[in-house]
């Protein structure tokens, strides 16, 4: 049942049926957030940093966006459109948002489709430089049918039509507010890119760039018991360790943010008692890529490229199988990652419902199966230990970026191949060279001018079409084309590409999950690349703090209407 707005307040408000009490708005008093790069800007569409995108979500929302499984949530709007409630249309080409009746801006005012109006011409204008535009790509028309409904017409059908206004980088701006702020005027409107009016918990009461931001609970907030704290701050600047220190060791903040420090020092700090270590996962994973193709430098410009030929032992899947199945993924991601990792077998993990258990197997470390496998196969172990067929050794290069974990990451794959009988020669490149598009090098990841090469990738936002189609045919870096493409493998197969253009072509989402999985068992189950840990994002909070739901999908304050302070 809902509460009419003239409960709202700072008094206890209670339920129309005079018997259930609801928590009284404010009554935890103030909380601390510390964000060791501060925020610059409460503007997502001039500023694509996470600390702005996240210091602003607590003021100012979108109509949907994602809870910590990646799972798509209406927000300022009672449902998602789809197809099926006639949300999206047949021709897939619109999409039609109600948004929720009595929703107030933090000024008092209604927020009504005008503002999302607004917000589209806003970010499409053509004189302006929204960072954001990229979500609005494909848009033709953005128009409000009514006060509560707004149509976005695409100029193609868009099977995935969830990108504008979706999610914390893409939110609404209020209409009058930023009214004399199109265009290359919209870096001038200081207040209100550092003041927003919003639909969120919170509002801005004062805002000094580079270092801290104070909010108070927004009084129009259309939950009339939350946010549970009267008052907040957002400080900046420090940095991981002195971030982490502050809420593990000394209690002065609440909540830290992006903990990159090595996983037993967090782990020593969580010691104090004061505080509890956090992580959540998105779509990043370490992986190794195997090249499908012939490395050798005697094959000049045809290294490395289909044309060139294929491996001489790692188009094997014996041997690739082998490989995977030496490795203890548990152990890499604890010693590596800590907190932050945990063992996987797919090289699309997350969202949990594009999440394939098919390939499971591979969490199991099995030396002695890995070595009556490559036996059975006929590679034989010669004088020196190492496997050889026909002539040909089992020795690897296996290459990656210059960082510790990696390094220790390596040695130990090393350790673990040589007892199935595989030599093992290690590379590292500086990860400016390796992750460069200097086209005379020989190092970088796109030519990969070695056996094996391991970093990690991921995608933005929830959907992974794009990202599935990293590894159709027409994706594979070669000469003709400048060596660009994100097919490193090499792996080719017509009916990976027929499920790629099929995915391109469905909109609805288990289906779009089924594909995805599907084509995520293609490349596992041909062996074109090996996962080895889900990599995650890592904060920590007080103790006393309850409700926080880390996500790698939206902002990690999604939720911070439901914190509390506990007892």
């Amino acid at each position: 049942m809902k509460l009419k707005t003239a409960l709202l307040g700072a008094a206890t408000a209670v339920a129309l049926s005079g018997v259930t009490a609801q928590a009284e708005r404010g009554a935890d008093g103030h909380l601390n957030i510390i964000y060791w790069q501060a925020a610059s800007i409460l503007n997502p569409f001039l500023s694509g940093g996470t600390k702005d995108t996240e210091a602003s979500s607590m003021v100012i929302e979108p109509l949907a966006r994602y809870d910590e499984q990646g799972n798509m949530l209406p927000w300022l709007v009672d449902e998602i459109p789809t197809v099926a409630n006639g949300g999206i249309s047949e021709d897939l080409t619109t999409i039609t948002w109600k948004l929720t009746p009595g929703i107030k801006w933090s000024d008092g005012s209604d927020f009504t489709a005008a503002d999302v109006v607004f917000t589209g011409e806003y970010c499409m204008h053509p004189e302006g430089g929204c960072q954001q535009e990229s979500k609005f790509a494909g848009v033709k028309n953005v128009e409000a049918l009514d006060d509560l409904t707004v149509k976005i017409t695409f100029d193609g059908p868009k099977p995935f039509p969830y990108a504008p206004f979706v999610g914390v980088e893409s939110p609404i701006i209020q209409a009058a507010q930023f009214a004399n702020c199109l265009g290359a005027d919209a870096p001038n409107c200081t207040e209100a890119n550092f003041g927003p009016h919003g639909t969120g918990p919170f509002r801005v009461t004062e805002f000094k760039a580079n270092d801290v931001i104070s909010y108070e609970a927004n009084p129009h907030y259309r939950d009339p018991a939350k946010p549970a704290f009267a008052t907040a701050t957002f400080k900046g600047g420090g940095d991981a360790a002195a971030a982490a220190r502050s809420v593990l060791e000394t209690g002065e903040f609440d909540y830290a943010w992006n903990l990159q420090i090595d996983p037993t020092i967090l782990t020593q700090m969580a010691g104090a008692g004061k505080g509890t270590v956090v992580s959540s996962f998105g779509t990043s994973v370490e992986r190794l890529m195997v090249n499908l193709s012939n490395p050798d430098a005697a094959l000049g410009d045809k290294r490395s490229t289909l044309e060139g030929g294929p491996h001489p032992f790692l188009t094997d899947p014996i041997v690739r199988t082998a490989l995977s199945k030496a490795i203890d993924r548990a152990l890499v991601s604890e010693v590596g990652y800590g907190a932050a990792g945990k063992p996987t077998c797919n090289v699309l993990p997350a969202p949990a419902i594009y999440a394939s258990t098919a390939n499971d197997a591979c969490l199991g470390q099995d030396i002695a199966g890995a070595n009556a496998m490559l036996e059975g196969a006929g590679w034989v172990k010669g004088a020196d230990g190492i496997r050889a067929k026909d002539g040909v050794r089992l020795s690897i290069l296996y290459q990656t970026s210059t960082n510790a974990v990696r390094q220790d990451t390596q040695a130990l794959l090393k350790q673990w191949w040589s007892e199935i009988g595989v030599e093992t020669e290690l590379k590292n490149v500086d990860a400016g060279v390796f992750f460069g598009g200097d086209q005379s090098s020989p190092d970088t990841y796109q030519k990969l001018f070695a056996d094996i090469e391991m970093y990690t990738n991921n995608f933005a936002g929830t959907d992974p079409e794009a990202y599935m189609g990293n590894w159709v045919c027409d994706e594979i870096p070669m000469p003709s084309n400048n060596w660009l493409g994100s097919n490193m493998p090499r792996y080719c197969d017509p009916a990976y590409d027929a499920l790629a253009a099929k995915m391109g072509q469905t909109s609805a989402l288990e289906e779009r999950a089924e594909l995805a999985k599907a084509m995520n068992d293609m490349l596992m189950q041909a062996g074109a690349m090996i996962p080895l840990v889900h990599r995650g994002d890592v904060s920590a909070h007080s103790n006393t703090l309850n409700g926080v739901k880390m996500n790698s999908w939206d902002s990690e304050l999604w939720n911070v209407a439901d914190w509390t302070r506990a007892d």
